[in-house]
């Protein structure tokens, strides 16, 4: 295989070891190795502003933007601590309440917004204090926070999958669809972890915790309503038909605005959430334009059909072949960011799964949910950092957390082998549609 083929690929991974920004890594890798593909400057040049200008002008890339406005709208507004008190007060009796609520309100909040970090930082004001002054202990605690806060990576409208249906040209509604059932699915199985374990050790959540709640206020009665009606409008109307997944997330920005502003926000504290949203949204959409220029290189050098010739000459089948990709996420996992590892690794896995005849919708959920486990694995695990940023405890250690996020962590896995073994958990729902 010629060096040319690879030194795009082969600088991308040392930029990334000695610690070079992953969006600057992919601009420069994609540039020497396109400079030795096509044979000169000029014929580069032009190859990376056609790709550039066509990526900018990329239509599908408004629905990231607005679903983000949309979820850090709820959660400044006292939305999200709605939806925790909702769903708690409904929970009395419930070994464990205050952790099943945490889980459920992040289930809810995860259809509204999208993105996990939005949800790790909401919760962690809201759910914390609440969970330690009913003397739940600390791992624990966080570890259902961090860990919960992964369903908005699945749950749609999440943002994950609107990237993995950018770079495979995939629907974002079909996704949107082929999420829902998995996504409540690990919400369920989170939620009976949580009891199962608050029952066999009740040190962890004394019983103290299941006593009666405060009664919820009309305010927050009219919170939860407003974040129902959201969910219901917006991803209804994507399912039914009745507009683009695009269309919808600006209705959604909208209505969340309105909500925002009916929960008692003004101008000031919608614009500090156009700006929160800037600071998450401005890395992910200069990542999708420097990846869409890398996309360009494996392309243009057959890098796909070279790791598929490469796989094949180590003899792996089918189920081999996916367990090679998984162990190589969870390598990179250790060491950058998820959003990053998809735009690093699809463009390369993805032609090579279709041509062994997995299904398209099978391999983007286990791969989205393989890559979503790296927000909770260490050292990297940004959801975990999150949390530890965000909680009012400054005593907490990250190791604690990482922990107390270890369940959480098994059971994401457990639901990526459960969908390979039987696809219909993931495939029925978009073939409905």
């Amino acid at each position: 295989m010629p060096f040319e083929m690879w030194s795009g690929l082969i600088a991308l991974l040392v930029l990334i070891v000695i610690g070079v920004p992953i969006v600057f890594a992919f601009a420069a890798a994609a540039a020497l190795g396109l400079y030795f593909a096509l044979g000169g400057l000029d014929p580069m040049i032009n190859l990376l502003q056609q790709s550039a200008l066509s990526g900018i002008k990329e239509y599908n890339f408004v629905v990231i933007p607005c679903f983000t406005v949309m979820g850090m709208l709820i959660a400044h507004c006292g939305a999200a601590s709605d939806l925790f008190n909702m769903v708690n007060h409904r929970l009395r009796g419930v070994p464990g309440r205050l952790a099943v609520a945490t889980v459920g309100g992040n289930a809810v909040f995860a259809a509204v917004t999208g993105v996990g970090v939005a949800a790790a930082a909401a919760f962690s004001h809201v759910a914390y204090p609440a969970m330690r002054e009913a003397r739940y202990s600390r791992s624990f605690a966080t570890g259902c926070i961090a860990g919960s806060s992964v369903l908005g990576l699945l749950i749609p409208p999440s943002v994950f999958m609107i990237v993995w249906a950018i770079l495979t040209e995939q629907s974002v509604g079909k996704l949107f669809a082929a999420g829902l059932f998995p996504g409540l699915l690990l919400a369920f199985l989170y939620a009976a972890y949580c009891m199962v374990h608050t029952k066999l050790r009740p040190s962890v959540a004394p019983e103290a915790a299941s006593a009666d709640c405060m009664a919820l206020t009309r305010g927050q009665i009219g919170g939860s309503l407003g974040v129902g009606l959201l969910i219901a409008v917006t991803l209804g109307g994507i399912w039914f038909g009745y507009c683009t997944p695009t269309e919808g997330s600006a209705i959604g920005l909208v209505g969340a605005v309105i909500l925002a502003w009916a929960k008692g926000m003004r101008w000031r504290g919608v614009f500090g959430a156009f700006v929160e949203a800037g600071r998450t949204v401005t890395p992910i959409m200069l990542l999708l334009l420097s990846a869409t220029i890398y996309g360009k290189l494996i392309a243009l050098n057959g890098i796909p059909q070279e790791v598929q010739g490469l796989l094949e000459s180590l003899g792996l089948d089918r189920g081999g072949t996916l367990l090679f990709m998984t162990a190589v996420w969870f390598i990179l996992g250790a060491m950058i960011d998820s959003i990053s590892i998809m735009l690093l690794t699809v463009p390369i896995f993805w032609p090579v799964a279709l041509t062994l005849g997995v299904d398209p919708i099978v391999f983007a959920l286990v791969g989205i949910l393989v890559i979503e486990a790296g927000v909770l694995t260490p050292p990297f695990g940004i959801g975990v950092f999150v949390v530890k940023a965000a909680i009012p405890d400054r005593d907490i250690t990250v190791s604690e957390i990482f922990i107390g996020s270890v369940p959480y962590w098994v059971l994401i896995l457990f639901l990526a082998w459960l969908i390979y073994v039987w696809p219909p958990l993931a495939t029925w729902l978009p073939s409905q549609i």
